[in-house]
C-alpha cells in the first residue's frame, strides 16, 4: 500500500513538472528559419508524423509524404481574397497569432493552452494551381495525434462556409 502512495505522488509530480514546463514555454520549440515559398514550394513536410502538405507528393525522398499529403484549399474569388478571409478564420481560431500576412502568403502559429507546442501553418497563394497550398507542421515531437490535419479541415470548412 506504502509503494502505492508513492507511486501516486511521483506521477502527480511528473504531471505537475510537466505542466509547469509547459507553462514556463519549455515545449514551444524554435521558429523555423526555412519558412515561405521557395521555387514554388513551401518547405517540406516533417519527417516524422507531426505535419500535412498539399505539397507532400513533390518531396519524394520524404518518408512522410504519403501520411502528410492533404487537399490544397480551393479558391473563394482570387488569391488575394482568399487569403484575406482565411486570415479572418485564423484569427478567429483558439491560440492563433497571424505572424506575417502577404497578398499570396499568411504565416500563423498555434499555441496550445496547458502544454505551450506550438505549431506553424503556411497558406499560399499558388498562381499556376489556381489553389492555395497549406503546410501545418509541429514544432517539437513525433506525433500530434491528427491535430494539423484536423486544424487544417477546420480552416477549409470555415472557408467554404464563409460569404
Amino acid at each position: 500500500m506504502a509503494i502505492l502512495k508513492w507511486l501516486l505522488i511521483l506521477s502527480a509530480a511528473v504531471v505537475v513538472g510537466a505542466i509547469g514546463a509547459g507553462q514556463a514555454g519549455l515545449f514551444g520549440g524554435s521558429p523555423p528559419i526555412d519558412l515561405g515559398v521557395r521555387n514554388g514550394k513551401l518547405k517540406p513536410p516533417s519527417a516524422t508524423d507531426n505535419s500535412v502538405s498539399s505539397q507532400a507528393s513533390l518531396y519524394t525522398d520524404n518518408p512522410q509524404r504519403q501520411t502528410a499529403q492533404i487537399a490544397p484549399l480551393p479558391l473563394r474569388g482570387d488569391g488575394p481574397m482568399t487569403l484575406t478571409k482565411i486570415r479572418a478564420v485564423v484569427e478567429a481560431m483558439a491560440g492563433a497569432k497571424v505572424v506575417k500576412s502577404d497578398a499570396d502568403y499568411l504565416y500563423a502559429q498555434y499555441t496550445t493552452p496547458l502544454m505551450k507546442f506550438v505549431d506553424d501553418a503556411e497558406f499560399w497563394y499558388d498562381p499556376a494551381a489556381q489553389m492555395i497550398q497549406v503546410r501545418s507542421a509541429s514544432r517539437v515531437g513525433e506525433g500530434d495525434m491528427g491535430v494539423n490535419r484536423k486544424r487544417i479541415e477546420a480552416v477549409r470548412a470555415a472557408l467554404a462556409a464563409s460569404p
